[in-house]
């Protein structure tokens, strides 16, 4: 396949409430610039979109910062369970598990499950996946996660959410934060693909399922893609991702679909936010929450969203 176009790339750490303090918003923007760099890198040495998503939420996964692998937030049983999917829009496949614990990359099982027929999978199954794949055990646990959750368990769960981002000044606010991770890259080839990781809301009931791991949270076509952070449960009744990416496709542009979602999410009050990007190359991000940690990729500059605090509800470029 011929390459002729500019690749992109937006990513995010999820959604919520203010960043404490400049330190927090520094450690944030230099966490989000370092994986925006390194990912662009690949897509401009051929990687193609899934590639570069994979690499991209194994990267953020792996940063103890972020709500997804390593420092996921705690469930009301003080057990881990981390969601995660892939959607590939040049095959038009979506692949995914729910609520696996002891792997260090979710999103590398969802990778595997893409060319199987059997494409979503939720506990006991992912459990059994990881052993065929041969993957070790990991602890996902970090000392801030359960400080919080410790800190939670004598309050008697008041809280509905853990944290978005992992601070040690967190532990003395229990403002709630959504944390999910996301990346959306289109290729040299035009080919778009999304992808998004999560440890889940923390606090919750065991056996309650993300909208990570679901199309409602993460879409893509050949015509845009869309991964979204927030409240859970407020993306699955707006069914957000496919409701931007079908806008697309029937020929909103994507600012347009990112505004008359956003603005449908808004009046429904709903807590959430997403980052897209379309074929033509249009980024695109949304908020209806305080704040969103996205960083993009252009084709020529590295920019974010962590300082956006206005009342639109859309940014683009």
């Amino acid at each position: 396949m011929e390459s002729h176009v500019q690749p992109k790339l937006i990513i995010h750490g999820g959604a919520g409430s203010s960043l404490h303090g400049k330190g927090g918003l520094e450690a944030v923007r230099r966490s989000l610039h370092t994986v925006v760099e390194f990912v662009y890198s690949l897509l401009l040495s051929g990687a193609t979109a899934s590639e570069a998503v994979v690499q991209g939420c194994q990267m953020l996964e792996d940063n103890p910062r972020f709500n997804a692998g390593t420092g996921s937030v705690l469930q009301s049983d003080g057990q881990i369970r981390m969601s995660a999917s892939l959607m590939d829009g040049a095959s038009g496949r979506f692949s995914g598990v729910i609520n696996i614990s002891r792997v260090k990359n979710p999103i590398e099982l969802a990778q595997f499950l893409q060319n199987s027929p059997d494409r979503v999978l939720s506990d006991f199954g992912s459990a059994e996946l990881a052993r065929e794949m041969q993957l070790p055990s990991y602890n996902a646990l970090t000392d801030l996660r359960l400080q919080e959750w410790i800190q939670e368990r004598q309050d008697n769960f008041q809280s509905t959410m853990a944290n978005v981002v992992a601070e040690p000044e967190i532990l003395e606010t229990s403002n709630a934060g959504r944390g999910t991770i996301g990346v959306v890259a289109l290729d040299a080839y035009a080919r778009v693909a999304a992808g998004t990781s999560t440890g889940g809301k923390g606090f919750e009931r065991i056996g309650r399922v993300s909208d990570s791991a679901m199309p409602a949270g993460n879409y893509a076509t050949s015509n845009a893609g869309v991964s979204c952070t927030g409240i859970g449960e407020d993306i699955i009744d707006e069914c957000l991702a496919p409701r931007i990416v079908v806008r697309v496709t029937d020929g909103m542009s994507l600012k347009e679909a990112m505004q008359r979602s956003f603005g449908e999410a808004h009046q429904n009050k709903r807590d959430l936010g997403a980052i897209a990007l379309d074929v033509s190359g249009a980024l695109a991000w949304g908020k209806t929450s305080e704040i969103l940690l996205a960083a993009y990729h252009d084709g020529e500059k590295i920019g974010d969203t962590l300082e956006w605090t206005g009342n639109e509800l859309i940014g683009y470029c």
